[in-house]
């Protein structure tokens, strides 16, 4: 339960925002300071995008402009402060809303147009005369999103983007690692039912958390959720339509060789506990992988979704974090735009690529790359001998093959499998019933264990698919358990996410995986790590039955007999780790 609550959380941001005002006249202001100038901007294929100006009446000279790019109108509140604010630092604030928000005629498609449509904005706004042709963008989440939208085919006039916690479509959300995940279902109504936000379907978690329910104990297929829920739902059917990363999710922002024509500077903000991090990373890899030049930099640490775009927060998940974790987001993205549009000195806290706060050692350190985070790994296998009643992760790859069976059904609702959300940060205990856990010997030495750590599963399975859960804690001397990170994936895209290859049954197979949560952690000499693997069926996904059907076309009728994997003793998991090696 309080995985979806979590996650539901995350993605609806402003729930409790005031009521928006719907009268399509201009915008008005108390405050005299600003011209405030209500437009629409046509794009080349005749659509309509609302969208707000605001300027100092002082100003006379034309000045770069800051660009914010959403599908949350909040245009009586948030969106004019924030307008305001980069008028008071000395530029032009810019924020239109996505192609059918707000005063836009058309209809509400979130992702699919913002690529296109901002290239024509972007090129609007380098032309009007109080625009000195210079357009820089920042913002979280979808608008962290709609930045990398822009730079799919880059305007010109677009110098700088500052996404934090970026969103990439059919890699975060909806679907993580190919697969579908509940939260982003009440999400498609909460910004498309309306040209503001219908906030009365919005806050009506009830409604959401019994249709996820009915839909659990019931075993109909995930495509029928809204049947249960009784309203259609076209967003969700549309995306369920498009499994596989394909030419629909490609084409919404960069895709492979589009990242080497983007040149410009970039600042990503990031967080350990974000749950949608694949996505603002992807970004960061991809671009350095088809541009090794890029000058794109990172900030990360321990926060969550709203954390990395605000200042963190004190205590995330019940975890207290280091004092030096808490940033000001916002402080730091104006001393970026004033570094890119003024010469002014770049933000102290940039003292390399990579920017990165160490948990438990209460220190920033800095990196050439995400690579370069480390200078050793431990690659550890899951053996079948056991320690303390927990089997064990070894140095050493087993002489002897070896297996452990784990038995799935998925037809039993009772009891459901993968425990993997980080909430809270560290436990007390973990259920040893569920699934394998795997540990390690005690370090012998302080290290770091810092990056995304990486592995691979040896497994065969008597249907032709599965969906896997590996998550990885700290045991700490204390004994209790600190969630590092975690990885939830399908099997049959875990070699290509473009293309689904379904598993032969009982035949071992090599499920690769890397899409791990990057983290920064001390660890103490006398920690062990913890690897926990497990199959996932719960309430809050899809559940793959096996059949090598499409997934959301399933029903609890495919169950039939549980799943059985046999779960091979040359699996096994690479940590990346830093060693001071000078003590």
């Amino acid at each position: 339960m309080k995985l979806i609550l979590n996650l539901f959380i995350l993605l609806l941001i402003g729930f409790n925002s005031s009521s928006q005002n719907k009268e399509t006249g201009h915008l008005t202001d108390l405050n005299r300071d600003y011209n405030i100038q209500d437009v629409l901007i046509e794009t080349r294929d005749g659509a309509k995008i609302s969208a707000i100006i605001v300027r100092k009446k002082e100003t006379i000279e034309p000045k770069a402009a800051i660009l914010q790019s959403t599908i949350y109108v909040r245009d009586k509140g948030r969106d004019l402060d924030a307008l305001k604010e980069s008028a008071d630092k000395g530029y032009i604030g810019v924020i239109a809303y996505t192609r059918g928000k707000r005063f836009s005629p058309n209809e509400i498609w979130p992702y699919e147009n913002d690529a296109n449509d901002l290239f024509d904005i972007i090129d609007w706004i380098s032309k009007q005369k109080w625009c000195d042709g210079r357009v820089g963008m920042f913002g979280g989440s979808y608008n962290g999103f709609t930045q990398w939208a822009a730079a799919k085919k880059l305007h010109p006039a677009l110098k700088t983007i500052a996404p934090y916690v970026a969103n990439r479509p059919g890699m975060g959300l909806p679907m993580e690692n190919n697969i579908f995940i509940n939260p982003n279902y009440e999400w498609a109504f909460y910004v498309g039912n309306n040209k503001y936000l219908d906030t009365i379907a919005g806050n009506d978690r009830q409604r959401f958390r019994n249709m996820m329910f009915k839909w659990w104990e019931t075993g109909v297929a995930y495509n029928k959720m809204d049947s249960i829920d009784g309203t259609a739902n076209k967003w969700f059917q549309r995306w369920l339509s498009h499994p596989s990363f394909d030419d629909y999710w490609q084409k919404m922002a960069p895709y492979k060789k589009d990242f080497s024509q983007i040149d410009i500077p970039v600042l990503s903000i990031d967080g350990y506990y974000n749950d949608s991090q694949n996505s603002g990373l992807y970004y960061l890899r991809e671009h350095y992988k088809y541009n090794p030049n890029a000058k794109h930099y990172l900030i990360i640490g321990p926060y969550s979704h709203f954390g990395a775009q605000r200042n963190g927060s004190e205590e995330i998940n019940g975890y207290k974090v280091d004092a030096d974790a808490l940033i000001n987001t916002n402080e730091i993205t104006y001393k970026w735009f004033d570094f890119i549009f003024n010469n002014a000195e770049k933000p102290k806290i940039l003292k390399d690529k990579i920017n990165y706060q160490v948990m438990g050692a209460n220190e920033w350190r800095g990196a050439p790359s995400i690579e370069a985070m480390s200078n050793d790994h431990l690659k550890l296998y899951f053996t079948t001998e056991k320690f303390e009643g927990i089997y064990s992760l070894k140095g050493e790859k087993p002489v002897k093959n070896d297996f452990l069976t784990q038995k799935v059904d998925f037809a039993d609702r009772e009891i459901s499998n993968n425990d993997y959300y980080p909430d809270p940060i560290i436990r007390e205990e973990l259920d040893m019933s569920n699934g394998y856990n795997f540990i390690s010997e005690p370090l012998k030495e302080d290290i770091l264990v810092n990056g995304s750590f990486i592995g691979e599963l040896k497994v065969s399975i008597n249907k032709k698919d599965f969906d896997y859960g590996v998550t990885l804690y700290e045991v700490m001397p204390n004994g209790k358990y600190f969630h590092l990170s975690y990885i939830i994936g399908r099997a049959s895209y875990a070699k290509d996410i473009t293309k689904r290859k379904l598993l032969n049954p009982n035949e071992i197979e090599t499920i690769p995986f890397s899409n791990t949560h990057l983290v920064s952690k001390k660890l103490s000499k006398g920690s062990r790590l913890l690897v926990y693997i497990n199959i996932n069926k719960n309430p809050f996904s899809e559940i793959n039955y096996g059949t090598g059907k499409e997934v959301s076309k399933e029903t609890i009728n495919d169950a039939n007999e549980p799943l059985e994997v046999k779960w091979y003793n040359d699996s096994f998991v690479e940590i990346p780790i830093w060693i001071d090696k000078n003590k």
